[in-house]
């Protein structure tokens, strides 16, 4: 848009002009950091661009497009996903599965191409990326439409999705760019965010994913975009389309012009001049393999010249001009010689196979996860029995299938432990969750994580008791649960690296100050799963004193607004255990007595529950809360028939539904205000 057309002392036309630069700032920032790992600002100043593009476009409705980068966040759940038919069929690759029959493909391509077997062929060579193949349409530069691979002919539309992709241009940049350009890549995520996706889903108590690619699947396939847009996805793109407006020569020439409009493009692509370039390319990327940050199972060669490609042509399932130069495969037989128990860090008892030692691509293997109990009993896996073992990157190996035509006859199931094997507090196995917990407060696995959180500002708030202090109180052997915090002295600390006399006084000090801290806070400072800051309120103010809480039976529990059955009987387990209670005496013996924090009464909110969703334009959520329970109400996070109030903001979405179902008074960010008597 030319600035000359627009009236700068229109207030709309200002708008435009700064939410197009701000659209052009964010796109420029995610292509730094997310393509070239070169971020030129803080994470700040990048949110706080972002805000302010949020604002201007909620001020605004009219000034909002599809290519705007507030547009990753995921738009509104779908019901299914729609059918896209490709304009040009997404063709299978030929296998080759050692150099051998690569080098026969060259043969080939010679063979068709009516040269001799010492003339070279020029060919570009690709990591061949273990994900999920995707179409993407830009028209004028704007991604409009992105696709599954699906059948090859056809495949889902999952637009909404691909666009959460951070380092994916919803608009491409740069010059040359064509009416219309088909592309396609390949969806993945990366190792690092595997693992964290499913240490979030075990200590959640829910089936982790197998490995990356089907962890990408599940990610891109969700019919909700907001849950794709907390799976850190990436993409490499690799193929055009139809294109209209473009000219590529080469495949190398199609790289150079991607890049150049803000695509990603696989850093390690690389040409190769005749096929033993390729080769090398091939048992080099086979060496590497375990030093990616990211999953490959094998290489891609293809014959550079996009005209010898038309020439070459293609059978009914693959083109002529390409090849997939696979892998090994990760995989071994052995023997399960005993089945063991593993504590993790939130509790979670997990069954790990102790193998015969097996060479798995060049790595000695002794272990591998069976995850959990169902997957034992799913698998039939039994100690003595002859499996198949699988190596996936660095991630822990896994058992995939028993050899049951090998088994004798003396080989033992494996049934789940009733006591913990480090602690020997009795293990619970919560409805829904697949996984079984040791719930004890100083089970040694989870200690170090459970003192970090009773330490933490918005538990106990022990100043200066930070990771670095935890980690010596740890090696020292000076504690062993969080009530030996209170029986630290002078002495103690001064065994720590870099101790002085003021600050171990500081240090002793903030654990005193510590004992007094009110009850919601030494609840949710003890960890109880499922009870986090407003449920530890809520049960504070509810039953008066920690005495009354430890007696409180279920059904007392589940009577309390926001208390449901899972909640309940997770509280209820905590306080069985002995010896948590024991730890919990201690620390009362040492002068630990929180005190309960009056809830207001007579205000204007009392007995009143309020659920707040979508985006509001004066309040955090924390300021929300504050102002309703400052009167004496509630702010719930879930919508039930004895919620009285749903507030509802910008791009509010299910809870808002369920409110509507439900019968339950909906507001306006203002009707809430009236209803406050702060209205301005």
């Amino acid at each position: 848009m030319q600035l000359s057309l627009l009236d700068v002392s229109n207030p709309e036309d200002t708008a435009r002009i700064r939410v197009d630069e701000l659209r052009r700032q964010l796109e420029h920032h995610n292509r730094l950091y997310y393509l070239l790992d070169a971020p030129a600002i803080s994470d700040a100043e990048y949110d706080a661009l972002f805000r302010e593009l949020q604002r201007l476009e909620a001020q605004s409705p009219g000034l909002v497009s599809s290519d705007s980068p507030t547009r990753r966040v995921g738009g509104a759940a779908l019901d299914k996903f729609s059918s896209v038919t490709h304009r040009l069929p997404m063709l299978s690759l030929e296998n080759a599965t050692n150099v051998d029959e690569i080098r026969e493909f060259d043969l080939r391509i010679k063979k068709n191409l009516g040269l001799s077997q010492e003339e070279s062929v020029s060919y570009v060579c690709e990591p061949k990326m273990d994900g999920l193949a995707v179409e993407l349409v830009y028209v004028d530069g704007t991604l409009t439409v992105a696709s599954t691979r699906g059948d090859g002919v056809s495949g889902e539309d999952v637009t909404e999705n691909i666009r959460t992709i951070r380092s994916l241009p919803l608009r491409l940049s740069g010059d040359r760019i064509p009416r219309l350009l088909e592309v396609r890549g390949e969806v993945f995520l990366s190792l690092e965010a595997f693992r964290k996706i499913n240490s979030e889903k075990e200590e959640d108590g829910v089936e982790p994913f197998v490995n990356p690619r089907n962890a990408a699947a599940g990610s891109l396939r969700q019919l909700d975009p907001r849950i794709t847009a907390r799976r850190p996805l990436s993409i490499y793109c690799y193929a055009p389309g139809v294109a209209e407006g473009a000219d590529f020569r080469s495949q190398q020439d199609f790289f150079e012009l991607l890049a150049g409009w803000g695509l990603p493009v696989n850093p390690l692509v690389r040409p190769a001049i005749g096929i033993e370039e390729a080769v090398t390319f091939y048992e080099e990327m086979q060496q590497q393999r375990e030093l990616l940050p990211y999953e490959i199972d094998g290489t891609v060669i293809k014959v550079d010249s996009f005209a010898i490609q038309r020439e070459l042509g293609a059978k009914s399932r693959s083109p002529r001009w390409a090849v997939a130069c696979k892998f090994p495969p990760r995989q071994a037989v052995t023997v399960v010689e005993d089945i063991l128990h593993s504590v993790g860090r939130t509790g979670v008892i997990t069954p790990v196979a102790l193998l015969r030692p097996v060479e798995i691509s060049g790595v000695t293997v002794s272990r591998a996860t069976l995850h959990n109990w169902d997957e034992i009993v799913l698998k039939d896996i039994r100690i003595g029995d002859t499996v198949v073992v699988e190596r996936a990157g660095d991630v822990i190996p896994a058992v995939v299938r028993v050899l049951t035509e090998k088994r004798s006859g003396t080989e033992q199931p494996s049934l789940p432990p009733e006591q913990c094997p480090q602690c020997g507090s009795a293990v619970v196995r919560i409805a829904d969750e697949v996984a079984v917990r040791c719930m004890g407060l100083a089970c040694p696995p989870q200690f170090r994580e459970s003192i970090m959180h009773f330490a933490s500002r918005n538990a106990m708030d022990i100043e200066g008791l930070g990771e670095k202090f935890i980690e010596q109180l740890l090696s020292l052997g000076l504690v062993s649960s969080v009530a030996d915090l209170y029986s630290l002295t002078r002495d103690d600390l001064m065994k720590f690296e870099r101790m002085g006399d003021k600050l171990a006084a500081n240090l002793l000090a903030a654990i005193e100050n510590s004992k007094q801290r009110d009850l919601g806070r030494f609840i949710f400072a003890l960890g109880i799963r499922h009870v986090g800051e407003r449920t530890a309120k809520s049960l504070a103010q509810a039953f008066g004193s920690l005495e009354n809480l430890v007696t409180a039976p279920f059904d007392e529990l589940v009577s309390i607004r926001d208390i449901g059955a899972t909640v309940a009987q997770s509280i209820r387990t905590f306080f069985d255990n002995q010896g948590n209670i024991a730890v919990i005496r201690r620390m009362r013996e040492s002068g630990v007595s929180p005190a309960v924090e009056q809830k207001k009464v007579g205000g204007r909110f009392t007995g009143k529950s309020f659920v707040f969703t979508g985006a509001l334009s004066r309040f955090t959520r924390d300021e929300v809360r504050i102002l309703v329970e400052n009167e004496g109400g509630n702010a719930v996070g879930s919508v039930s028939k004895k919620t009285d109030y749903v507030v509802a903001g910008e791009e509010a979405g299910s809870k808002l539904a369920k409110a509507r179902e439900l019968g339950v008074t909906v507001l306006t960010e203002e009707e809430f205000m009236e209803l406050l008597g702060q209205m301005e």
